[in-house]
C-alpha cells in the first residue's frame, strides 16, 4: 500500500468530515503537526472535536482551528496559552472537556491499547471527579476514567520511512507516539524520510503498522512558545 503522499491536503484527503474526532499530536508548539492543521483549516470541515495538549496559540497551531471556528469541542490539558481560547470558552462557543495532563496522556494510550476505562487517584475529591463513576480500592477512592479514540490523529515525526516508521526527536516525543496508536486512521508528516529498512529497529518510536499515511514536510518551521533567556555572568563574559 503506497502511504506516502506529496502534500498535506492530498494525505488527508477523504479522511475528513464534520462533526469527526481528531488527535493532535504535540506539546506547546513543539512537535505539532503544523502542515496538516493548515490543510484541515483549508479544508474547511467543521464542528470538530479535537483532542491535543494545548490548544496552539493565537494565530499558529491548533489556534488557526479556532480562528475559523472549526472547533466545537476541545479535549484538552492545558489551555493558557490562547486568548482566543479563553474568549470562545466563556462566551460558550466552545466546550472544554479539562483533564490533568498525565490522565490526558493515559486515556489516549489506553484508547490505543484497547482498554475502555482505568482508574486513577488524580483529581478525586475536584471538579475533575464530578459526574464520574469513583471507587475504593484498598484504603483510597480512585476516579474512573474512559478512554480515547478518534476517528483521525495527525502527528509530526523527526525521521520516518516509506512504510510509515516513525522517529522523534526529544521534546516532540511527548503526546505524538501514544496518538498515533489511538485512532482509525493515522497520518503522520515527517522532517526527513528515508526508503524503508534505512531506520535502524531498535530507534522506531512508532511502527509503520500504526500510521496509514505519510507526507514530506522539509524544514518545517519551529517556533518556540516562550522565549525565556537569561543575562550572562561575569565570569562567562570575561
Amino acid at each position: 500500500m503506497r502511504k506516502v503522499f506529496t502534500t498535506a491536503a492530498e494525505a488527508l484527503a477523504e479522511t475528513l468530515f464534520d462533526g469527526m474526532t481528531i488527535m493532535s499530536g504535540g506539546f506547546g508548539l513543539c512537535g505539532i503537526p503544523m502542515s496538516l492543521i493548515e490543510a484541515i483549516r483549508l479544508s474547511g470541515v467543521t464542528n470538530l472535536t479535537v483532542v491535543s495538549n494545548n490548544a496552539g496559540v493565537d494565530g499558529y497551531g491548533l489556534g488557526l482551528l479556532l480562528e475559523t471556528r472549526q472547533i466545537r469541542k476541545m479535549v484538552s490539558s492545558y489551555v493558557g496559552e490562547n486568548k482566543l481560547f479563553a474568549q470562545q470558552f466563556l462566551s460558550g462557543d466552545l466546550e472544554l472537556e479539562f483533564n490533568p495532563q498525565g490522565t490526558l496522556a493515559e486515556r489516549i494510550r489506553a484508547g490505543g491499547a484497547g482498554i475502555a476505562a482505568f482508574y486513577t487517584k488524580t483529581g478525586v475529591g475536584t471538579l475533575v471527579a464530578e459526574g464520574k463513576e469513583v471507587r475504593k480500592f484498598g484504603d483510597d477512592d480512585y476516579v474512573m476514567e474512559t478512554g480515547l479514540f478518534a476517528d483521525l490523529a495527525i502527528v509530526h515525526a523527526f525521521k520516518g520511512d516509506t512504510e510509515g516508521n516513525l522517529v522523534y526527536r526529544k521534546t516532540a516525543r511527548n503526546f505524538n507516539p501514544m496518538m498515533a496508536t489511538a485512532a482509525k486512521i493515522t497520518v503522520a508528516e515527517v522532517e526527513h524520510l528515508v526508503p524503508a529498512g534505512e531506520i535502524d529497529p531498535d530507534h522506531v518510536h512508532t511502527p509503520g503498522i500504526y500510521v496509514q499515511r505519510v507526507v514530506h514536510v522539509a524544514n518545517a518551521e519551529k517556533r518556540i512558545e516562550q522565549r525565556t533567556t537569561r543575562s550572562k555572568t561575569e565570569k562567562e563574559l570575561a
